[in-house]
C-alpha cells in the first residue's frame, strides 16, 4: 500500500486543484487522482476525465481565474484547502474551501464549498488574512493537534448545535477575531450577530459531518437546515486555537441545489 505523508499531501491537493482550474495539467490529474474518484462538488460528475472536462470548461469562461492557497489542513487520510479564488481580476472573488480524501497516495474523494467574497464586512475584516498572533497561515503547535480537535468540536455542539451563547465566554480569546462577513469583530460581536441569526431561525438545525485538524487550526464541516424541508446549506467553519482559546474563525457557505451531477451528497 503506497501511503504518503502529511506535507506531501497538501502538495498534490494544492497540485491537482491548480492544474484543474489554472493550468489545465492533465497529466497531474492522471497522476494523483483515482479512476474511481467520488465528487461532491454538485456542478461536476465524478471521475478523473469528468474534473478535466469540468477544468477545462471553467478554464475557458474565466481564462484570467487565479487561486492563491491561504492554509493547508491535514489530518490522516483528509486534507483541507482554504484558498482565495479570483475569476475577474479587481473582483473579490470567491472563498473557497476544498477537501481531498486520499487512498493508497491518490485523490479518492473530494467536496468544496465556494462563497462569493463580499466588498466589505460587519468585521471590517476580509475573508483571508490571520489576524491573531503569531501572524502566519500555516499551522502550528501541532502538540496540542488533539486537544484542539476536541475544543473546537465541544464549542461547535454548545454554541451552534445546541444554540448555548454563553459558549462564546467559555471558549472565546478576548483578542478573538472574526472573518465571517455578517458577523461583527470580537466576542461580543459573535454573541450579538449569533443571537440575530438564532432568533430569526428558531428552527436551525446544525449538523457537523468532518472535523479536520491539524495543529492550532481545526476545521468543521456542516450541514446547516435553517427551517424544516430545506435543503439547507454546507458550511466549512474553520477555527484556530491559542492557549485553549479560540482566537480566529473564517468561514464559507453554499447553499444545497436541487439536483446535483452526480449521485452523491454535498455531504
Amino acid at each position: 500500500m503506497l501511503t504518503v505523508d502529511g506535507t506531501d499531501k497538501g502538495r498534490i491537493a494544492a497540485q491537482t486543484l491548480r492544474a484543474a482550474f489554472e493550468g489545465n495539467n492533465h497529466g497531474v490529474i492522471d497522476r494523483n487522482v483515482r479512476p474511481d474518484y467520488i465528487q461532491h462538488n454538485p456542478l461536476a460528475p465524478d471521475g478523473p476525465e469528468a474534473m478535466k472536462a469540468f477544468g477545462a470548461a471553467w478554464q475557458q469562461q474565466f481564462p484570467d481565474a487565479t487561486y492563491e492557497e491561504k492554509r493547508v489542513v491535514t489530518e490522516g487520510d483528509l486534507v483541507l484547502l482554504h484558498s482565495h479564488g479570483v475569476l475577474v481580476p479587481g473582483t473579490p472573488g470567491l472563498a473557497v474551501f476544498d477537501i481531498f480524501r486520499f487512498q493508497d497516495g491518490r485523490i479518492a474523494e473530494h467536496w468544496d464549498i465556494l462563497q462569493e467574497a463580499p466588498a466589505t464586512t460587519a468585521n471590517g475584516n476580509d475573508m483571508f488574512a490571520t489576524l491573531s498572533a503569531p501572524q502566519t497561515d500555516a499551522p502550528g503547535q501541532r502538540q496540542f493537534t488533539a486537544r484542539n480537535k476536541k475544543l473546537v468540536t465541544d464549542y461547535v455542539d454548545r454554541l451552534l448545535v445546541r444554540k448555548d451563547l454563553a459558549a462564546v465566554d467559555e471558549y472565546l480569546g478576548t483578542d478573538y477575531h472574526e472573518h465571517s462577513p455578517n458577523i461583527p469583530e470580537g466576542p461580543a460581536g459573535v454573541k450579538t450577530g449569533l443571537a440575530a441569526y438564532f432568533e430569526r431561525f428558531p428552527q436551525l438545525s446544525v449538523a457537523p459531518k468532518r472535523v479536520i485538524a491539524e495543529g492550532d487550526l481545526v476545521a468543521v464541516q456542516s450541514h446547516y437546515v435553517e427551517g424544516p424541508g430545506e435543503r439547507g446549506r454546507a458550511v466549512i467553519d474553520l477555527f484556530r486555537v491559542r492557549d485553549e482559546r479560540v482566537v480566529e474563525h473564517w468561514d464559507a457557505s453554499q447553499d444545497v441545489p436541487e439536483a446535483s451531477a452526480n449521485d452523491n451528497t454535498m455531504f
